[in-house]
């Protein structure tokens, strides 16, 4: 655990760090994909940029809607803060930032959310990365089995051993993103964000059982109504797909033999 770096007179957040890094290769992820599908990979450069910026207003909003009672007192003050990005709210400004600019540079409908699938799952996994070496509370709940850990020098400390959720998530979201990449032409238009949705959900779904969040509905957390609608909506839209016998790609088809 190493929430911070210095070096010389400059102090690094291990967190930022990791941020950046998920940002670096997403990026490099989409530019590999765009240069398969015959485009210019610079634009992955614009892309990335586009899920940043949205990203991270979307990330604050959420946070502020969340804890409006405690920051309403001065609202534009906590607008400009520092701290306080909720990952589900940069989800959804980085995606409405995506599709403006997909639509910009004519990548519309569901061939832009393909195309986010792989570097959404990929830069989770890093992210994840970063909570654990900062070690930012997104840990679990107690437990004394055989890799438990404390945190006594995170920025949320506990001296308790608990679950290292943020490591789990890193393993799991990590292959989900290599499961994704090697089917990215083996199914068709939509199923690969579709894909995304189910196992992206089923991961925080099943992971929040164990982390320290509060329930809010049903005795499921906030995440996990979040989660459970991805892979509904994912799972249906499989299901339809599947039920119309599109969703694998045709594969080449054998050459008619000559005498």
């Amino acid at each position: 655990m190493q929430p911070e770096i210095d070096i010389g007179p400059v102090t690094l957040q291990t967190f930022g760090l990791c941020f950046a890094l998920a940002f670096i290769a997403a990026g490099a992820v989409i530019a590999r994909r765009l240069t398969e599908q015959g485009k210019t990979p610079d634009w992955a450069y614009e892309m990335v940029f586009a899920a940043l910026i949205g990203g991270v207003v979307g990330a604050r909003v959420d946070f502020l809607i969340q804890n409006w009672s405690d920051v309403s007192d001065d609202l534009l003050g906590n607008l400009f803060s520092g701290s306080g990005l909720v990952w589900f709210g940069g989800a959804i400004g980085g995606a409405i930032a995506v599709v403006a600019w997909g639509a910009w540079r004519g990548i519309r409908g569901w061939a832009i959310a393909d195309l986010a699938a792989v570097p959404l799952a990929l830069g989770y996994a890093i992210g994840r990365i970063g909570c654990q070496l900062s070690g930012d509370g997104d840990y679990g709940q107690p437990w004394d089995g055989p890799w438990a850990m404390a945190y006594p020098e995170g920025t949320v400390a506990t001296d308790v051993p608990v679950h290292p959720t943020p490591i789990y998530e890193t393993l799991t979201m990590g292959l989900i993103a290599y499961a994704l990449w090697r089917l990215r032409d083996r199914v068709t238009t939509g199923m690969l964000f579709a894909l995304y949705l189910v196992l992206g959900g089923l991961e925080r779904f099943l992971v929040e059982f164990i982390r320290r969040n509060d329930d809010v509905a049903l005795g499921l957390t906030q995440a996990q109504l979040i989660s459970l609608a991805m892979i509904l909506v994912g799972g249906a839209w499989i299901a339809a797909r599947v039920s119309r016998g599109d969703f694998l790609r045709p594969g080449p088809q054998p050459q008619a033999s000559t005498a």
